[in-house]
Formats: structure tokens, sequence, C-alpha cells
């Protein structure tokens, strides 16, 4: 049993779920993977996530400790920008187990995957 914020997770499968669990969080994380993103390049990057959403999971993230947001008020426009924290970068390996899955997926399917 583990427990992060009081919660309570029944194995180490469910801990790394609620890290990168959901639709999009593994996305986001394999997008910030080459490095430092900014809001709106991460938005042109997933197009069929909505600006809450990307708002409320680049929230979590940062809550979590996966993602760190840097903003730079120098000098106008105001730029925010995410990178992988050192934490995040312990993600990298299981990110880059999902990637390599998906990229093979439409060769190993039953015709359910169509590659466009």
């Amino acid at each position: 049993m583990y427990t992060i914020d009081n919660k309570e997770y029944p194995c180490c499968t469910s801990v790394t779920m609620k890290f990168i669990g959901g639709k999009w969080k593994a996305v986001i994380l394999f997008h910030l993977t080459d490095g430092a993103k900014r809001y709106n390049e991460l938005r042109k990057l997933i197009p069929t996530i909505t600006e809450r959403t990307l708002s409320l999971q680049l929230k979590q993230l940062e809550e979590d400790h996966i993602v760190n947001r840097k903003v730079y008020t120098e000098k106008p426009p105001l730029m925010v920008e995410y990178t992988l924290t050192d934490f995040g970068k312990t993600l990298l390996p299981v990110i880059e187990a999902i990637t390599n899955w998906g990229i093979a997926a439409p060769d190993l399917s039953v015709k359910k995957i169509i590659r466009n």
C-alpha cells in the first residue's frame, strides 16, 4: 500500500498512473522530453486538447513536481515555459516505452489501428 497526499494507492502501478494517468498527461510529457516548451507551443503540438484541459493538466503536473513552470517577466510580453523536473525526468523510460508501443501498435494490431 502507498500513500500520496493522504490518499491510499493499492500498488506501484496505481502510483505511476496517479502521476501520468488520464488521456493527456503522457502526451504532454512526451512533448516536453526534448526540452522546454511554451504554453502556445504545447497547444500547437496537441491540437485536439482544449485550452482548459491543457491548463489543468499542466497545473496538476506542476503540483506533482513532474513539470516546472518558469515565468519570464523581464520584458513584455509575459512568457511562461514548462520543463520536466528531475523527478519528472525519471518518467522518461516510461514515456519512451509508451511511445515505442504506440509506434509499433499499427503493425501488431488486427486492423484496429490505422497510421495516417
